[in-house]
């Protein structure tokens, strides 16, 4: 193999290593709650804060363009504690298509060509603060922002807020629980109006212990609004328009640096945006949705270099 050749191959592999180790994608439910763990040695204000990025372009024969990026950043001090997190993630890729527009079972030179399409686009910003009351029990209030275009929503910016209880813990398990108030504002791709909804939260989170080097997580939140939607595909009364996003993850210590991470995520939503639009727009009367549930499994190596 030449010099140049060994090179794309090393800068492919650093890249596919960054990405698979990169944050979540944008608009993915993080399902993360406030711990009172997480604060009850700290003596004084402590901050933490990491990022990571990643990126592969291909030309020539096959195109792509594919990245990811992320940063957090968090603050504890006596019984409160603040977190920040940024991510996106952007997949483009161009491929032949052929038509067979003349009808005579060939393909000439004028009925193939290239399509470029974006596949992801999404984007997520968040923040958490959380007051631990006593040793179970906690009120929470979190802020996001986030788009995700193929999924039909250019804009979307929301609030929590509400109450935090320890529902069960011992050396190997614990189980939280929250319930309170969660406010979507939805602004949709194409023409569709925008959405204001109000919902109520539920939220359960599980975190454990299979053995001394396996982990498990799991974590369901639900939507369900309290308000009557204009929605794109017609109204949608109260408690019609559930939202639920759900994970559940398994990592292990392999050897003394390898580990193995798998992970199933899945988001729900009962009402869906509309699909973006083609170069050409839909026929009047004719507004495809969006699909209803979107899943996400990750089987993922990762090597600690110190």
């Amino acid at each position: 193999m030449s010099g140049n050749g060994r090179f794309a191959v090393a800068a492919g592999s650093l890249g596919l290593l960054l990405l698979w180790t990169a944050p979540a994608v944008a608009d993915d439910p993080e399902f993360k709650y406030g711990k009172i763990d997480d604060v009850k040695d700290v003596k004084k204000v402590e901050w933490k804060a990491s990022a990571q990025a990643g990126l592969i372009i291909t030309t020539g024969n096959s195109r792509t363009t594919t990245g990811a990026a992320g940063a957090k950043a968090s603050r504890k001090e006596g019984n409160n504690k603040f977190e920040a997190e940024a991510n996106g993630a952007y997949a483009r890729s161009a491929i032949w298509l052929a038509n067979d527009d003349n009808g005579d079972g060939f393909i000439d030179q004028t009925e193939d060509s290239r399509l470029s399409s974006t596949s992801t686009r999404a984007w997520l910003v968040k923040a958490r603060y959380d007051r631990f009351l006593t040793k179970h029990n906690s009120l929470y209030i979190t802020a996001l922002a986030s788009g995700d275009k193929p999924a039909g929503k250019d804009f979307v910016g929301g609030a929590q807020a509400g109450y935090s209880r320890q529902l069960y813990k011992d050396d190997n398990h614990e189980l939280k629980g929250e319930a309170g108030y969660d406010f979507s504002y939805e602004n949709l791709v194409g023409d569709a109006d925008a959405l204001t909804i109000h919902s109520a939260r539920l939220f359960v989170g599980y975190e454990g212990k299979v053995s001394k080097d396996t982990g498990v997580l799991g974590s369901v939140e639900s939507l369900h609004n309290v308000n009557t939607l204009d929605a794109p595909g017609g109204e949608v009364g109260p408690f019609e328009d559930t939202r639920v996003n759900a994970m559940v993850a398994i990592s292990t210590k392999l050897f003394e640096n390898l580990s193995f991470r798998f992970s199933f995520t899945a988001k729900y939503d009962h009402a869906p945006a509309p699909r973006p639009p083609f170069a050409l727009p839909f026929a009047t009367g004719y507004t495809p949705l969006a699909e209803e549930l979107d899943t996400k499994t990750e089987a993922t190596l990762i090597y600690n270099f110190f």
